[in-house]
């Protein structure tokens, strides 16, 4: 082989192992971008405790992952509960980010704490759906309920209890956790229907969410205002109201209690008259909102076709939302309700203990 041919194949060979590098580079270029690009199929969900409520894992999440799976076969859902902790939550959303998944369904357990989130997810690319509590920062969308209006039904379900003498009775409230937006809301709502119509709120105070907080809020209340000096209490949601009747029935005192969410428990409690009613917010209506969102944001399409209303948080203006309506329940009308929409049979709520109450009540 003379140099002139030596020189052309060790040309062609650089040539061949330059295309060969080259390939090889796009191939791997192609990976990272894909990456990148963020998981294109799957949706976080983020749900904020387990032990105040058991709507969460009972009904929320079964409900998204099946609205998810029937809107988008090859959808996945990567789902974590903070169980009760804002540190915890925050984990889980920038692990949720660092996976690469592009939106996240939020419930906050602090909405106020979110912003900054929301925000860095946002400059990412990954769009996040606040889910029944409006998290604070540039969420794109947001499913609940019109809470100030479930505060309205809270207050006139209790005024509704008290009877015609209301206006002379003195009540109890206590709230829900003061960092939840939610709670403001159904707060305001209650005080709504329920200023110049009771005699007046003798005691208010906060019970966190928490079962235990309010149990020790009421008994607070005992001590301080007598078995006598107050004819209702308005709790927040059921896992409260359970705590406070069980250290109203302690003492020896018989008031009308309230709460929401439709708990099991709680509408056992009513159906054994020891509960006024409950707030019956419809799970699988919010859930199914929530994963059409999800999904009309991971496709890329236009949320306003669910999202037919908007609201306003602490930070932005002109959120796309969907907001259901919330509906009381009584004895009266568990069967036109939580049974008539299949949340339970009637053999859920009418175990022995409460064989000879549901009897009573006619449910069937």
């Amino acid at each position: 082989m003379n140099a002139t041919t030596r020189r052309a194949v060790i040309a062609t060979a650089a040539v061949s192992m330059a295309l060969s590098l080259a390939a090889c580079g796009k191939a791997g270029g192609d990976k990272k971008d894909a990456a990148a690009s963020g998981d294109t199929k799957s949706i976080g969900l983020l749900l904020p405790e387990n032990a105040s409520s058991t709507r969460y894992e009972s009904f929320d999440k079964p409900f998204i992952e099946a609205k998810v799976k029937a809107l988008c076969a090859d959808c996945k859902v990567l789902y974590n509960n903070a169980e009760g902790s804002a540190a915890k939550q925050k984990q889980q959303f920038d692990t949720l980010i660092a996976q690469g998944v592009k939106v996240i369904v939020l419930d906050a357990f602090d909405a106020t704490s979110t912003q900054s989130w929301v925000q860095e997810a946002a400059a990412k690319g990954v769009k996040v759906v606040a889910y029944d509590r409006l998290a604070t920062g540039p969420v794109a969308a947001y499913a609940s309920f019109d809470n100030e209006k479930v505060g309205e039904l809270q207050g006139q379900a209790l005024l509704d209890a008290l009877g015609p003498q209301a206006s002379n009775d003195n009540i109890v409230m206590i709230n829900g956790d003061d960092a939840d937006p939610n709670a403001g809301q159904f707060k305001a709502g209650a005080h709504k229907v329920l200023d110049g119509k009771v005699k007046k709120v003798v005691y208010e105070q906060s019970g966190e969410w928490k079962p235990t907080v309010a149990g020790q809020k009421i008994g607070a209340a005992i001590t301080q205002l007598g078995k006598d000096g107050f004819q209702g209490v308005y709790s927040a949601n059921d896992g409260m109201a359970g705590a406070i009747i069980t250290q109203l029935q302690g003492a020896g005192i018989k008031v009308p209690v309230g709460g929401q969410d439709a708990g099991l428990d709680a509408v056992q409690r009513i159906v054994n008259g020891d509960q006024a009613y409950t707030i019956y917010k419809a799970y699988k209506p919010l859930a199914d909102s929530a994963a059409e969102l999800a999904v009309d944001l991971l496709q890329g399409k236009d949320v306003k076709t669910v999202a037919t209303a908007s609201v306003d948080s602490a930070t932005d203006k002109g959120i796309p939302a969907k907001l259901l309506d919330p509906k009381v329940v009584t004895k009266a009308n568990i069967q036109d309700t939580v049974i008539a929409d299949g949340l339970y049979k009637a053999s859920d709520i009418c175990t022995a203990d409460y064989a000879a109450a549901c009897a009573a009540a006619g449910l069937k």
